[in-house]
């Protein structure tokens, strides 16, 4: 079977410090892959090499088989990327953020009420979202991924900020995303509890 997303001989430099080196994966459908390393390992830049959100790297990523040069337009349809940060307007609503980020990604606005509600931000739409806490804000963040139907989930520490039960739900949906087919590839430093079984991949020798 071919994998949804590969890489061959990954290398990536900044400063003359190699931060990624011969990085080779085979992300499977249905599988769910955690980035480990020491922080300054290289774990962001890989995400945003494989998110093509830089380019300073050599080798080669395919997505189904094919280089990224030929398969870009079919890899970023399939793609939900949410990085490190809450990436949140805070003078814009949780649903004014939702309605800008559906319009730019050409998603279904109808589905915007549904997604926040699934997030666990019901009551809080309107709310501007520099009034919501680091927690609430990361959710605004997190519906996203019930607004995009994307087969590649790509997250730079989605935990941060949430609290217990947010954690248990988050690790639900990715769980989720998996049992129907998607990939899931993230960084974090929480234990996950998760099934299947999380592939991990260390960085930073």
């Amino acid at each position: 079977m071919t994998a949804l997303l590969q890489t061959i001989q990954l290398h990536c430099e900044r400063d003359d410090r190699v931060l990624i080196d011969n990085v080779n994966l085979s992300v499977e459908a249905g599988a769910i892959y955690q980035i480990e390393g020491a922080n300054g390992s290289g774990k962001t830049t890989l995400l945003r090499v494989l998110c093509g959100l830089s380019s300073q790297y050599s080798g080669d990523i395919l997505w189904c088989g094919e280089s990224l040069s030929v398969a870009a337009a079919a890899f970023y349809s399939q793609l939900l990327f949410i990085g490190h940060s809450a990436g949140v307007k805070a003078a814009l609503t949780p649903r004014e953020n939702l309605q800008w980020y559906a319009a730019f990604n050409g998603a279904d606005s109808s589905q915007i009420d549904s997604a926040l509600a699934t997030a666990g931000l019901v009551g809080y739409e309107d709310s501007p979202c520099f009034s919501l806490s680091a927690g609430q804000q990361r959710r605004v963040s997190l519906a996203r991924l019930f607004l995009i139907p994307a087969r590649l989930w790509i997250l730079d520490e989605p935990f941060t900020a949430i609290d217990k039960q947010g954690v248990k739900e988050l690790e639900g949906w990715i769980a989720q995303h998996a049992a129907q087919g998607g990939s899931v590839i993230l960084t974090t430093h929480h234990e996950l509890n998760i099934e299947p079984a999380v592939h991990k991949i260390f960085l930073g020798g």
